[in-house]
């Protein structure tokens, strides 16, 4: 086993696993489902509940999708779509830092997805199992794993804000 190997197995393995926590908070946590879509209502992304379990189930899909390394562009994407969603509701007014609530947290998990998509999952993966002796293994990483993971998380992300994402009113001070 190479360093650059267990390297991307623990990257991996620690960026899935925190995504899929949130997802798991999301679906067991103190508000579950119902006290999520009340929050998603509220900043916008209407309606909550469906918004909700979409978030909570690809939260929880890309992060363990990340973890074992299956289909790693996928689910970079749905990390590059889920923090522009999140960036921009609930994070961009507040600047950059994350100690002001900024987008800096959203940053680093999406553009830490999209470096494994384009580095590939590495030999501890079930990509490499699965794919290392197919035609698939150029697209679950290097240029088109980058490129997967870019173009379809920005899609997601652009098309779900366009979609349904209405700011509430902002009220005077």
């Amino acid at each position: 086993m190479e360093a650059y190997d267990f390297a991307l197995l623990v990257l991996r393995v620690v960026l899935g696993l925190t995504m899929a926590a949130h997802g798991y908070n999301k679906f067991f946590g103190g508000g579950r489902i119902p006290g999520t879509a009340g929050w998603f209502d509220s900043i916008g992304m209407k309606p909550g509940m469906f918004h909700a379990r979409v978030a909570a189930t690809t939260e929880v899909a890309a992060g363990l999708g990340l973890a074992v390394g299956l289909l790693t562009p996928i689910p970079a994407a749905g990390f590059v779509a889920l923090m522009l969603v999140a960036a921009w509701t609930v994070h961009r007014n507040n600047g950059f830092f994350i100690v002001k609530e900024g987008w800096e947290y959203n940053l680093i998990l999406a553009v830490a997805a999209v470096a494994i998509a384009g580095l590939g999952a590495g030999k501890l993966s079930l990509d490499y199992l699965l794919f290392r002796d197919t035609g698939l293994w150029d697209f679950v990483q290097g240029w088109g794993g980058l490129a997967i993971a870019l173009v379809l998380g920005l899609a997601g992300g652009i098309g779900q804000l366009a979609i349904f994402f209405r700011p509430p009113a902002q009220k005077d001070a």
